[in-house]
């Protein structure tokens, strides 16, 4: 079996309060998601939200069902969403290939019963980033290539927070169930993103971190508006951000993440902003 799958469970403000560092980072950080050979699952009780990542090397990786979904093949009652954050490598879905190269993605719905991941070289893969949500309604597959997405710009030098905001997955771009992916990479010598914060009660959200480099950091902002949180990520690591918890983030040195969110609706502005200033 190339897979294997973890859960993690749902908790209120009331329990993070009393977490500390070590407790913090085991409910909501994600280490080790890009795996050789293998996709390496984390599945959310939030929303029923699924992290998963692979690199295939020399052999080509299927997807399988795991336990957790107690359903016959992944994407019976799934969509899923992937993203290609390495060199080029193919998607085989159904027997239809779609090549994927350097953050370009690929929208999978419900019903697809194979999906297969490969890389082109084994000594420059492909490093696949996905997300999957429970699925009503089966959507054709299409890919979404980098002239597809919707841009925005957003923030500003003066507030170290200028970047650039990319839609892959969203329904102005391609027609969904629930899930919601895009990539955000901030702009040379901005740090902040997300910046000001927000929650959204009515969906949940994981940010996945990545271009990093190795001796440095993003410092990622949870929690409610009057009592927030910090966890310290390196590389290609996630963070679950739950509906009620801001998400925000600072680097100490340039770096893009990809956000996928789940939840009541599609609307990618239903957020509560929480003004600068009266976050505590």
């Amino acid at each position: 079996m190339n897979m294997n799958c973890n859960s993690r469970y749902a908790t209120s403000p009331r329990e993070v309060k009393k977490m500390d560092t070590k407790e913090l980072r085991e409910e909501f950080l994600i280490k080790n998601l890009m795996t050789k050979n293998e996709i390496h699952w984390i599945y959310s009780h939030y929303d029923r939200f699924m992290i998963g990542g692979i690199i295939p090397i020399n052999k080509t990786v299927i997807l399988e069902t795991v336990d957790a979904l107690k359903a016959s093949y992944f994407l019976e009652r799934r969509e899923l969403g992937i993203i290609n954050i390495g060199e080029e490598g193919t998607l085989t879905v159904d027997g239809k290939a779609y090549i994927l190269k350097h953050r370009e993605a690929l929208y999978v719905g419900q019903g697809n019963k194979s999906v297969t991941f490969s890389s082109k070289s084994s000594d420059n893969p492909a490093r696949f980033y996905l997300n999957s949500t429970p699925a009503h309604k089966a959507f054709p597959t299409k890919k979404i290539g980098t002239n597809d997405v919707e841009v925005i710009e957003l923030g500003a030098s003066e507030t170290a927070n200028a970047r650039t905001l990319r839609k892959y997955i969203v329904n102005s771009v391609v027609d969904v169930c629930q899930l919601q992916m895009g990539m955000t990479t901030l702009k040379s010598g901005s740090s902040w993103n997300t910046i000001p914060a927000h929650s959204h009660d009515r969906r949940m959200e994981v940010y996945f971190y990545f271009e990093v480099p190795e001796d440095q950091a993003v410092c990622h902002f949870m929690g409610e508006t009057k009592e927030t949180r910090h966890i310290w990520m390196a590389n290609e690591q996630a963070v679950i951000s739950p509906p009620w918890s801001i998400h925000a983030g600072s680097g100490t040195s340039s770096y893009s993440f990809i956000w996928g969110m789940a939840g009541e609706n599609l609307d990618y502005s239903d957020m509560d902003v929480c003004a600068i200033n009266e976050l505590r």
